[in-house]
């Protein structure tokens, strides 16, 4: 005869399936989550939304499309650029990810907004300037490396240079993360801005015949005033150039680039100008992304800076 009794559910499993729950919550929001930098942000748009709403009586949670329209606008007519229009946008559409509801940025006529914002305000975005080699050689070269205030800065650009590390992740360098040999250095990222789920990458540091421009001795010179075998690579100072263990943060390291090469630049210029010097020097993109560890080849071109016209041009080879 056949059993159509239904089993019997094990005594504890309604709290055993909430705590699973809770568990999956977690994993939901890690995954809709991105890289720190990137969640500040967006944490700081999100309280900007919400204080726009509370002026106007709106609800932000879920928000109508009416709602993030009049946002938007305000935006746009507060003069803010494209580009942070659209991450507004995007920490909206996270936090209503977050809640399981339905986003007004998905929405038809809200699409049709944005692309006349994007149309009548333009989408190019203001890029860190890329250096010329020769202007970063003579500025390195310029920096006294005797003091620790000097010889830091030195290893910021060399190996923020030819490692074309994000700031990200040359402030979260630490010694152990370093691999020395005769052929060079192997630096291990833990985790980067497009490496989310913390798989093993490495960037390739070479020698250089000039002392004065070798990002390896640089480093290790550095590392011996240090004066231990473990923690942050770059930190900060107290008075009278005395060592600490507190890490550098983007903030400083930005201040040091624009300390030696102007108010123009940023330490973001230091991988925009691994890219530009790079592909002037003939490499192909697959070089370039091995270090950058970009993972299109879109994004290399929207990182070289060669709109000099007369710098990179087909002109200069018709043979005439």
């Amino acid at each position: 005869m056949e059993n159509n009794s239904v089993l019997p559910v094990p005594t504890g499993s309604s709290a055993a399936l909430a705590q699973l729950a809770a568990h999956t919550n977690r994993y939901v929001e890690a995954g809709l989550s991105g890289a720190p930098n990137t969640a500040k942000a967006y944490a700081g748009d999100l309280k900007r939304f919400g204080a726009w709403c509370s002026e106007h009586g709106l609800e932000p949670l879920p928000a109508s499309v009416d709602t993030l329209a009049g946002f938007v606008t305000h935006l746009a007519e507060a003069g803010k650029k494209v580009s942070t229009i659209q991450r507004h946008c995007a920490a909206v559409a996270k936090a209503h990810a977050l809640r399981g509801v339905d986003s007004p940025t998905d929405d038809k006529k809200f699409k049709v907004l944005m692309e006349g914002i994007a149309r009548l305000k333009g989408i190019r975005q203001k890029q860190a300037p890329a250096f010329t080699l020769v202007n970063f050689k003579r500025t390195v070269k310029s920096i006294d490396g005797k003091t620790l205030t000097g010889l830091r800065a030195r290893v910021i650009l060399l190996l923020g240079f030819t490692g074309a590390f994000r700031r990200s992740e040359l402030t979260a360098l630490d010694i152990e993360d370093l691999s020395f040999s005769e052929e060079g250095l192997v630096v291990h990222l833990a985790r980067s801005k497009t490496n989310q789920y913390g798989a093993a990458e490495e960037k390739a540091i070479f020698y250089s015949p000039d002392l004065h421009l070798c990002p390896i001795r640089t480093l290790q010179a550095w590392l011996l005033r240090l004066g231990r075998s473990a923690g942050p690579v770059l930190v900060s100072f107290r008075k009278g150039e005395r060592l600490t263990e507190r890490r550098l943060t983007d903030k400083h390291l930005n201040l040091i680039v624009q300390r030696y090469f102007g108010p123009e630049y940023s330490a973001h210029s230091l991988r925009a100008s691994f890219v530009t010097v790079a592909k002037l020097a003939g490499a192909d993109d697959s070089e370039v992304m091995n270090q950058t560890k970009h993972k299109t080849s879109e994004m290399i071109r929207r990182y070289t800076r060669l709109d000099n016209v007369r710098q990179h041009n087909a002109a200069q080879k018709l043979g005439l």
